[in-house]
């Protein structure tokens, strides 16, 4: 384990998508080929049509993740059904309306210290400090549950389009002190 994550990471993992989805214009995807291959290549497909830019955000498994690298494609399926890794794509269309983040995985049903805890990364910590790794997981856990509660939110919102409004006016306030004030 490097030096430092030694003790674990205490802030929740930074969500990149939410980055580039702030933009406006940018096609973002998360995918997990083990996931779900037919929503990666749906994404890709997507990302590769969208006329302005495109972010595909990839779960890769990787041989210092400690985990059998032949169980790979099944330990990303456990990363997405564990809420750790949802899969989504944000289609930023030009219509009024329309819901341009789509919500790809279902909800979590796999505990994310089950996921966790198969990667070497996590687990070391569990043998050597395991009070800290249940607090570290429990927060994740609440990370984790948090982030699918907001994903399920914005799943639901329509695009609107910005577009000029009138002016607002507003009556003098009959009270002298607002009246008066400098």
């Amino acid at each position: 384990m490097a030096k430092f994550a030694a003790l674990g990471k205490e802030t929740a993992k930074k969500d990149l998508g939410a980055f580039a989805r702030s933009y406006g214009n940018v096609y973002v995807a998360q995918i997990a080929v083990g996931g779900n291959e037919m929503q990666a290549v749906r994404a890709l497909l997507e990302a590769a049509a969208w006329p302005g830019p495109s972010l595909v955000i990839a779960y890769s498994t990787c041989i210092a993740h400690g985990i059998e690298m032949s169980t790979s494609m099944t330990h990303q399926k456990d990363a997405v059904g564990s809420g750790y890794w949802p899969l989504y794509r944000y289609h930023p269309s030009p219509q009024e309306g329309t819901q341009p983040f789509q919500l790809d995985s279902k909800a979590p049903t796999l505990p994310v210290a089950e996921f966790a805890l198969a990667e070497t990364r996590f687990s070391m910590l569990a043998r050597s400090d395991p009070e800290r790794s249940r607090h570290l997981l429990a927060m994740a856990q609440s990370d984790v549950t948090e982030r699918w509660r907001y994903y399920e939110q914005l799943a639901q919102v329509a695009r609107v389009l910005p577009h000029e409004v009138e002016p607002v006016t507003v009556a003098p306030s009959e009270d002298p002190e607002i009246r008066d004030a400098p």
